[in-house]
């Protein structure tokens, strides 16, 4: 994990990026592995973790509807907290994760599907939906962090 966080913090300073990160069943996490690594301040604005759907909804603007329609666990809803993260800091890329790390979960979103989502200025906001498996809380929440800092590395990359 911390090779992945490495390679974000270099390459973000490298091209002048700045990221934020909109966070519920990972807590904070993503955030603690940037800023666990020196010269993060020079490209992590700010995290945003949003447990509740009234933080989510404060926060980052997620909608009341989209929230009532989708569910807390769902694409809408990550693509929403992503694009919040983005309108509500100074950063220029901005991931969301939303999920269910267990234990717990029902037949429709089980234990282990997480969504995320990614937001750019000036580009469509791109969420997905990865199902982990009922691997157990902490690994589910450790895999959606290797994740999510993937997933800042292939938009780093894309605009490269």
């Amino acid at each position: 994990m911390r090779s992945r966080a490495e390679k974000l913090v270099w390459r973000a300073r490298s091209t002048g990026t700045i990221i934020a990160t909109a966070e519920s069943c990972t807590g904070g996490l993503v955030s603690a592995a940037i800023t666990e690594i020196a010269g993060s301040s020079h490209m992590f604005d700010r995290g945003f973790v949003t447990y509740s759907n009234e933080a989510k909804q404060a926060m980052l603007g997620v909608r009341a509807e989209t929230l009532e329609a989708f569910g807390a666990v769902s694409e809408a809803v990550a693509g929403e907290m992503a694009a919040g993260a983005l309108a509500r800091s100074g950063a220029g890329l901005a991931v969301s994760v939303t999920g269910i790390a267990g234990p717990g979960g029902s037949r429709h979103k089980p234990e282990g599907r997480v969504c995320f989502g990614l937001a750019q200025a000036g580009r469509t906001v791109v969420t997905q939906t990865v199902e982990f498996g009922a691997q157990g809380r902490s690994q589910v929440r450790e895999a959606s962090v290797g994740y999510a800092l993937d997933l800042l590395l292939s938009a780093l990359d894309e605009g490269a």
